[in-house]
């Protein structure tokens, strides 16, 4: 049987807004019937959109949880500024503070794909009072560093991040910012949708490759309609707010340094983290040895025969990972609430 999705603008959601200053986000807010027995929420990554988490939206609403989903800064219809300092981690973790507080008297769990995956660990550095669990889909728990280190210092180290030196520069914003018909090819193609030789559209090496763009296919796991979703959704703004966050490390780095100071390096709630067999810029074994960071246990697992988005490419399989994660935390308050 197939799973339920939202579809784009589902009447079934709220589709909500609230501002912090010249800021302004846009998230789903999804209920279930009667009192929530707690709340979620989900953060994509690069170059997704709240639309990504569409197949857990629903799944989670069933279980009694209220859900919130917003579009990241610089995505869709939140705010897309130019100045780097508003895409720091730490001014981030603020707003999604802000989104807790506005729809949650109690903590909540919090979770994140890609970018947002690696962005809940930081925004439970900042806010652990708000958080009772958290769990990343792909991206382990790296913690704040005291030493400073350049983007090109962490290449050296870890050559599969080689293509974020092109997200950074002008390249790769000027080479999607041509036309939709490249945003098109973007998405079909990170959705396994490739040109007639079989090529994609980006290299861990290089980044984007500009030639392969526009003659990528069809996804054969994301419908016609839903990357023509995609493509409105940035078409709005362009690239320079999705690629701004590939542009703020020396900022967030500054930020680290003064974390780790005042701050453990241990995760103190209950956290869960699952990787994909064939992501190649986020490979599993990046994943050893994350145990000793984790005071109250960490629900590790790997999809095999999957690759970066396992929310839409797994999705029942994603779905049993959260579900059962947020079972565990939940115990008695979700049994009740059901």
């Amino acid at each position: 049987m197939a799973l339920d999705a939202l579809v784009p603008n589902d009447p079934r959601v709220e589709h909500k807004f609230i501002s912090f200053g010249d800021i302004k986000y846009y998230y789903v807010l999804a209920k279930p019937q009667g009192k929530p027995a707690a709340t979620v929420l989900l953060l994509h990554g690069w170059p997704d959109l709240s639309y990504g988490w569409r197949y857990q939206v629903p799944y989670l609403q069933s279980l009694g949880l209220q859900v919130i989903v917003p579009d990241m800064l610089g995505y869709g219809q939140t705010s897309a500024p130019t100045a780097l300092e508003e895409y720091t981690l730490k001014n981030m973790a603020a707003h999604m503070a802000g989104i807790i507080k506005a729809h949650s008297d109690e903590p909540i769990i919090l979770g994140g794909h890609d970018w947002g995956g690696f962005f809940v660990w930081r925004v439970y550095a900042y806010y652990p009072e708000l958080i009772r669990g958290i769990f990343s889909i792909c991206v382990p728990y790296m913690p704040p560093s005291p030493i400073k280190m350049s983007l090109e210092e962490i290449v050296k180290k870890l050559p599969n991040f080689t293509y974020q030196l092109q997200f950074a520069s002008p390249v790769g914003e000027a080479i999607m910012n041509k036309s939709p018909e490249r945003i098109r090819g973007l998405m079909n193609g990170f959705f396994g949708g490739r040109t007639p030789d079989g090529k994609g559209p980006t290299a861990i090496n290089i980044g984007i490759v500009e030639e392969n763009l526009e003659n990528i296919g069809q996804s054969p796991i994301v419908s016609a309609a839903d990357i023509d979703h995609y493509v409105k959704e940035h078409s709005r703004h362009g690239f320079n707010g999705p690629f701004n966050w590939y542009r703020t490390r020396d900022l967030n780095g500054d930020d680290d340094v003064a974390l780790a100071k005042d701050t453990e390096f241990k995760i103190k709630i209950p956290a869960a983290l699952v990787m994909a067999e064939k992501d190649k810029a986020l490979p599993p074994r990046l994943a050893d040895g994350q145990e000793k960071y984790f005071e109250a246990g960490l629900k590790k697992d790997v999809i095999m025969g999957a690759d970066h988005w396992l929310m839409v490419e797994r999705p029942d399989e994603i779905n049993k990972f959260i579900g059962d994660f947020v079972k565990s935390v939940l115990g008695d308050d979700l049994k009740a609430a059901l």
